[in-house]
């Protein structure tokens, strides 16, 4: 058969396409209130039809009117315009109008709840610390890895200290097993992860990390890899005389090789920790009202849409010809899609944070300050929705609690072992007992993290060491060794 014939095969593919105004509706349901009020100001740029009032007057009120056009009005439009087209104008128009009037009454409703909008505004703005390492794993999701292996990383990632190193004797094929991948892809994806910016995340050593670190180049120099691995230790000592003389070069050599090395990051952990403070505002205040939380939707600070005084008369007195009709006509479904999107927006975010409260009872009813365990899942099929629209609901915001001021993501929490009625512990639980129990020690004998280990047990909670000491590093609390005083 010659390589040049040619095959017709039929294959049917199955695939997920979203149109634009959908992406719309996605994009605006992830943002945070802040950014949500760029956003909206943005698309009153694009949309000439619509603007802001500054101040609610009579005037704004009596231009919202829309009159059918008298057949003496449709002298008035300009030839080639059709007096039908202009009354289904008018039509929608006016149902935009009804709209934004809803709209602009359930802002002065809150308002009048809430008192002024600009000082509620900034004394609700509060420094929240965010977390790098999300950021950090981001790097993986053009590669759409399944579940499970981004489970794994997200674990290797967990298990590592604040300079970024698994600890001692970790196997990382045991820990793959653990998410049921072969021995072969949890290297893999361990030296994936290692390669991740910044580079040596996860290394089982100082050699691992460095090397991680090395270009291609770099890594075909003998001198260069023979001093990250195998003569180290000379290097760190400076005994640059002994290198050489082992290595058959000059000490030259030697220090030119040196001087690249040390521009590697011996502790990249400490770039993937907490960054600078941002300032948020929350999305939500969720307020203990008559023994039940009520959900409020903190979207006072975006703007009070109007469509244009000026496009309102133009439209009611039909100065437009066919063409600018059809661009009217355009930019009103346009603004009436973005009024639907903002209350779909309010309206998931009310839906999940109710849902979170009712799976967090304990928290939110007993003021207990713990959490059950609890994934995005759960809260999915509580809804109807899918697991990736909890996480869009989920990601940058913030709920205004009795309690104070949360992320989202903090009210999931994953499974950190199992008590003895083989019920699921959330982590906050674990951390919270821990805490608890070193408060409590003798302060002269501090309590090793096997001593934590076997209170916890003695309470119900099976927990594993390298969990109680990861827990315990995150918590900023320093080894028995360090807290004897």
């Amino acid at each position: 058969m010659s390589p040049m014939d040619q095959f017709l095969s039929l294959r049917q593919k199955q695939e997920l396409a979203l149109k634009p105004k959908m992406l719309q509706s996605l994009k605006m349901l992830a943002l945070p209130i802040l950014e949500l009020e760029s956003y909206i100001k943005q698309e009153l740029v694009n949309n000439p039809l619509l603007e802001l009032r500054e101040e609610k007057d009579e005037d704004d009120i009596d231009e919202s009117n829309f009159e059918q056009p008298s057949p003496e009005s449709n002298a008035t439009l300009e030839d080639g315009t059709d007096p039908e087209n202009h009354c289904e104008n008018i039509a929608e128009a006016r149902e935009l109008t009804e709209i934004l009037d809803n709209w602009n009454d359930y802002h002065s409703g809150y308002e009048a709840w809430h008192g002024d909008s600009e000082t509620e505004h900034t004394e609700s703005l509060i420094r929240y610390e965010e977390n790098t390492k999300e950021k950090f794993l981001e790097q993986l999701f053009p590669l759409n890895l399944p579940d499970n292996e981004i489970d794994f990383v997200t674990d290797l990632i967990d298990s590592c200290d604040i300079y970024g190193f698994l600890p001692k004797g970790f196997n990382v094929q045991n820990m793959g097993r653990k998410y049921h991948i072969a021995a072969t892809r949890s290297e893999e994806l361990h030296q994936m992860v290692m390669s991740l910016s910044p580079q040596g995340i996860s290394a089982r050593d100082l050699t691992e990390c460095l090397m991680a670190q090395l270009t291609e180049e770099q890594i075909e120099n003998r001198i260069i890899c023979s001093l990250v691995s195998d003569q180290f230790d000379n290097l760190i000592h400076r005994r640059y005389q002994k290198i050489a003389s082992v290595l058959g070069v000059s000490e030259d050599t030697i220090m030119a090789a040196k001087e690249q090395i040390s521009k590697l990051d011996p502790k990249p952990g400490l770039r993937i920790l907490v960054s600078s403070a941002a300032y948020v505002f929350p999305d939500v205040t969720l307020k203990f009202i008559d023994n039940e939380y009520v959900v409020i939707i903190n979207d006072q600070i975006t703007p009070n849409i109007i469509i244009s005084p000026r496009y309102r008369k133009m439209i009611n007195r039909g100065y437009f010809d066919k063409e600018a009709m059809q661009f009217v006509r355009e930019r009103i479904n346009s603004a009436k899609f973005l009024i639907k999107s903002i209350f779909m927006r309010m309206r998931t975010l009310e839906r999940v944070s109710l849902s979170i409260i009712k799976h967090q009872y304990d928290f939110f009813y007993l003021g207990s300050g713990q959490m059950q365990p609890l994934t995005y899942s759960v809260i999915a099929q509580d809804l109807g929705v899918s697991e990736s629209t909890i996480s869009r609901v989920v990601k940058h915001k913030y709920a205004e609690t009795p309690y104070g001021i949360y992320a989202f993501k903090d009210f999931f929490t994953s499974t950190a072992g199992l008590d003895d009625d083989y019920q699921t512990i959330s982590r906050q639980r674990v951390k919270s007992k821990i805490i608890r129990i070193i408060e409590l020690e003798n302060k002269k004998k501090p309590l090793s993290d096997q001593d934590l280990v076997d209170k916890l047990k003695d309470e119900g909670l099976n927990i594993s060491r390298r969990i109680i000491t990861k827990y315990r590093d995150e918590l900023g609390i320093l080894n028995s060794h360090l807290r004897r005083s």
